[in-house]
């Protein structure tokens, strides 16, 4: 029996081992197949609503005035000027800064203390562990509820036990005076959140190499001079991490503030988000509170970017 032709085997080898193309259309196609439910729902639920609120944000639309809701080409940024002349809003403007930026920030110190004393315990961690997550278990409305009863004026536990120490005569207005109130609502939320960012650090600090750490021992450095110069610099990417989570969830602090304050009294303690609700909601002037909703998003994504190009640089996104 003769020998085929070299060719004819390689071209025979070659045909059964290309695929058919109806199979590999399908293999294509199917991954956007099975996500397309999710991506219609986004469309649905996000996209949309975004886009008609982007609308909104250019015409004087008023809840119960429904002509008003085509825009006025003659001065399709009525909305946005009216923010820049409003006082209240760079009030709370400014308020959401100071908020965001103390919140965060001491929630950082007694995040990296609390884990770097986690790291450190041998028996027990898992309990400490879940012990320290118990406040970030409570829902922000519960956490409102409960600090606005401690720093009540009349009847809240904090005057009340400085009371009993004769550190005060008269009660304190805790949510009334400045800036009694905005400290009263940092001290709930820094209570509430500050597990999250131990729990972020303690897992950098249990996740560094320990050779850095064992040739320090060897030169002799001290506890202080090894945190200072090997844990601190090398838990860098996950500081960022929980200052990028903390920062954009502290940007749309809506719930504590609202429970405890409602912004008032006189919008001294009126943050970004209290004061859209009030202009939304309240006042049913859903253009200017669309206008200002925008604002916040476009300073919130510069914030992100930042954030974003930090990480890069950490090598923690490539």
């Amino acid at each position: 029996m003769a020998a085929e032709p070299l060719s004819t085997v390689t071209q025979a080898t070659t045909a059964s081992a290309r695929p058919k193309r109806r199979g590999s259309r399908t293999a294509t196609w199917f991954p956007y197949f099975l996500i397309a439910p999710a991506i219609a729902i986004i469309l649905l639920v996000v996209l949309f609503p975004l886009i008609y609120s982007f609308y909104l944000s250019f015409t004087p639309y008023r809840l119960l005035k429904p002509e008003t809701l085509a825009i006025r080409w003659d001065d399709v940024l009525i909305n946005y000027r009216r923010l820049l002349e409003d006082d209240i809003f760079w009030r709370a403007f400014g308020n959401t800064i100071i908020y965001v930026a103390v919140t965060v920030n001491l929630q950082l110190v007694l995040g990296l203390f609390l884990s770097q004393l986690l790291a450190r315990v041998t028996r027990g961690q898992s309990i400490l562990r879940t012990l320290i997550m118990v406040p970030m278990m409570f829902a922000p409305i519960l956490v409102g509820f409960q600090y606005g009863w401690f720093f009540n004026a009349t009847v809240g536990i904090v005057n009340g036990g400085l009371r009993d120490l004769g550190l005060i005569q008269t009660p304190i207005k805790w949510l009334v005076d400045v800036p009694l109130g905005m400290i009263s609502i940092m001290i709930a939320d820094i209570w509430m959140s500050t597990p999250v960012v131990a729990i972020i650090l303690l897992a950098g600090t249990l996740s560094l190499p320990s050779e850095p750490f064992e040739a320090a021992e060897v030169d002799g450095a001290s506890p202080w001079q090894k945190f200072r110069f090997i844990t601190y610099p090398m838990l860098g990417p996950f500081i960022t991490i929980a200052l990028t989570i903390r920062s954009l969830d502290m940007a749309r602090a809506f719930d504590i503030a609202m429970i405890m304050t409602g912004g008032g009294p006189a919008n001294r303690t009126e943050l970004a988000w209290t004061y859209i609700n009030r202009l939304a909601l309240n006042d049913r002037n859903f253009g200017l509170g669309s206008a200002m909703s925008f604002v916040t998003v476009v300073v919130t994504l510069v914030f992100t970017l930042y954030f974003f190009r930090q990480l890069i640089k950490s090598r923690i996104v490539y």
